[in-house]
């Protein structure tokens, strides 16, 4: 059984929104012809590249990279799966993954009440959590066997389970429905919460129990940072990080989470997405990061800002790589494995093989 079926057997009869979930993972392999058109030797040649250099990082015991190993290995495996790859796969990268989905399932990385962020050795915070639920999430159904696929579900819900106790911390009107730093913090940032929304959208796609009040709540949050350019013409408007501002990178993250919760016409998404069309994205700070939101984000936008992110992130990123596959620039702390998998996110976003990002 190949790994899309797979996928679909386990996601089988749990309602109208993962049926069509299931039908656009069973449309991967028809529509392969199709994507072939999409083709950019650069960019195809330099996933490789960035790829092959995540695969040297892996340790005997599936960990990939040197800091925040938890965090990083999940990263390590949403790239690869960014790819075309998956866990069952025969190839060193199916291996990589197999392995790394052991290294991060193992209990002592998982509080008994479901927080990764605190887990031994990644201190990675509620970061670190959002991008370690998101990963399993995308990974319900991959596993390489019924006791794996248990596991990640296991502790995919205790994932979420955080995550909404997280959010229901009673805080002022300004910083309700986000997240911060800490699950029992009373307040809250764009970055942080972004993160923690996709975990949800992606655990929701996956059949788990996500009360919509809490998307809702979310996506309230995010607007409220929400600030319009004055006088521009079409309308135009970003995200701040805790307050409401037009900053490059939380404009792109704004972007894109509010469209993986569906809003793809409201006022705030058109806005931002016509403020970042204008924008020199390769001034903006925390590069990596922003080019991995800024090129999803726009993606779901589709049309003009889709062909200009599918231009604008290759030029940034193929000349920062380097002969190992690694790129050049602020590693933001996760070291060489962060920045290779943040560009590998990025430049993949044609393949759209993750279920969190298909529009």
């Amino acid at each position: 059984m190949n790994p899309t079926s797979r996928r679909a057997l386990s996601l089988r009869n749990t309602g109208h929104a993962l049926c069509t979930l299931t039908l656009s993972l069973s449309l991967v392999t028809a529509t392969a012809p199709a994507r072939a058109a999409e083709s950019n030797p650069k960019v195809d040649a330099s996933l490789k590249s960035a790829t092959g250099f995540i695969l040297s990082q892996v340790k005997p015991n599936g960990e990939f990279g040197q800091q925040y190993p938890v965090t990083m290995t999940s990263l390590s495996i949403l790239s690869l799966a960014a790819c075309g790859h998956q866990p069952t796969d025969p190839s060193p990268e199916g291996q990589a993954m197999r392995k790394g989905l052991d290294f991060v399932l193992l209990a002592e990385n998982q509080t008994k009440d479901g927080y990764f962020g605190k887990a031994p050795n990644d201190g990675g915070r509620m970061y670190a959590h959002g991008i370690i639920t998101l990963m399993l999430a995308e990974m319900v159904g991959m596993g390489v066997n019924d006791k794996q696929d248990a596991l990640i579900r296991e502790r995919l819900k205790l994932g979420i389970k955080l995550i909404l106790r997280a959010q229901a911390m009673r805080k002022d009107p300004l910083n309700t429905g986000g997240w911060h730093y800490e699950p029992d913090m009373a307040t809250a940032d764009m970055s942080v919460t972004c993160w923690q929304v996709m975990a949800l959208r992606a655990a929701q796609n996956a059949g788990l129990d996500v009360p919509k009040e809490a998307i809702d709540k979310a996506v309230d949050y995010i607007k409220r940072l929400y600030m319009a350019v004055p006088n521009s013409n079409p309308p135009a408007g970003g995200f701040g990080y805790s307050a409401p501002a037009t900053t490059t990178s939380t404009t792109a993250e704004g972007l894109l989470a509010i469209q993986v919760c569906g809003r793809y016409e409201d006022k705030e998404t058109v806005s931002a997405g016509n403020h970042l069309l204008k924008e020199d994205i390769n001034k903006a700070s925390h590069l990596f990061y922003t080019l991995y939101y800024y090129a999803q984000g726009m993606y779901q936008r589709g049309g003009k800002f889709a062909e200009a992110s599918k231009r604008i992130v290759p030029e940034i990123l193929i000349p920062k790589q380097k002969p190992d596959g690694s790129f050049e620039g602020q590693d933001e702390g996760g070291g060489k494995v962060y920045t290779a998998s943040m560009a590998v996110l990025a430049l993949a976003v044609k393949n759209h093989f993750l279920p969190i990002y298909q529009r």
